[in-house]
């Protein structure tokens, strides 16, 4: 896998919307924050950009994008939120220029289409909070997506989880939300699990849509050859009139319980203020027993 290289002081960092607007003007916090790391901030034209629930029209969104990949004095890319729109400007992005000069993409849920796009290119990205979350998030959210920008080694230590598997693992980590990468299979951005150590987290989804997506993920083969899971926040979760009768955690467990490979629950990433930071692609240690669960990149 090919690192970008690290942040340093005076480096520039773009703030773009690859899916949903951002017409508030919220970003004073973040801004504040990038500016003490001793950074310089360039907004991108889809920040304020309104067309309906998107930052600006598909081609707006995907030339915004492509001038920060392109641009030699960019040399990290944050998309400001989530939401819904980044699949719709994936195939309209030239990542030429990119390869040969790759930076950091981050950030997460939506994003997650340009972490599975990016981790078939042989790419590493960074999964972590956003913008608009800066405001909220934890010292632990901020201070790790500072250490992975310029380049500390993250490291995890966690109390058990009544769920986890236990056990060592290493291996690649991919992933990322699991309603993104269910809708990506069998398209060119598709996530491949092969030996890999899978991240998982997501919002607002009915129990059901877990099952289905997670047996998907079992049908399609990307469970069978896993080396470890780590769970994330899987959060307000919606149920029918009539229950499904379990929770998103126990829906995951019941697919996954028959692998013979550490798993982690509960983990501090995804949907909420203490979105710890992940980088996919790069080579993780995991070690799951009854007192802890530590995760380690190298």
């Amino acid at each position: 896998m090919i690192t970008p290289a690290y942040l340093k002081k005076g480096d520039t960092i773009a703030i773009v919307s690859t899916a949903r607007k951002n017409i508030d003007d919220n970003l004073k916090p973040t801004i504040d924050m990038l500016e003490g790391w001793g950074l310089k901030v360039k907004l991108g034209k889809t920040i304020g950009l309104d067309y309906f629930q998107l930052a600006g029209t598909d081609e707006q969104r995907a030339a915004d994008f492509q001038a920060q990949m392109d641009n030699p004095n960019i040399k990290a890319i944050w998309c400001v939120r989530g939401g819904y729109g980044t699949v719709k400007i994936i195939d309209k992005l030239d990542f030429t220029k990119f390869k040969q000069y790759p930076k950091w993409i981050i950030g997460f849920s939506d994003v997650t289409v340009l972490h599975s796009h990016l981790n078939r290119m042989g790419i590493e990205s960074i999964h972590g909070t956003m913008p608009v979350s800066i405001a909220r998030a934890t010292d632990e959210a901020k201070n790790s997506l500072c250490a992975a920008l310029f380049g500390d080694t993250l490291r995890y230590t966690l109390e058990c989880d009544a769920l986890n598997h236990k056990g060592k693992a290493k291996g690649e980590l991919v992933g990322g939300n699991l309603s993104i990468l269910y809708s990506l299979l069998g398209s060119e951005s598709a996530i491949d699990c092969s030996e890999k150590i899978l991240f998982i987290e997501d919002l607002d989804e009915y129990l059901y849509h877990i099952d289905r997506m997670m047996m998907n993920l079992k049908r399609n083969g990307c469970l069978s050859s896993l080396k470890g899971i780590i769970v994330g926040a899987m959060t307000d979760m919606k149920d029918n009139d009539i229950p499904w009768g379990r929770n998103a955690l126990e829906i995951i467990e019941d697919t996954v319980k028959g692998l013979n490979i550490p798993i982690i629950y509960n983990f501090p990433a995804g949907h909420i203020r203490d979105n710890r930071t992940l980088i996919f692609g790069r080579q993780v240690s995991m070690e799951v027993n009854a007192k802890e669960s530590k995760v380690i990149f190298e």
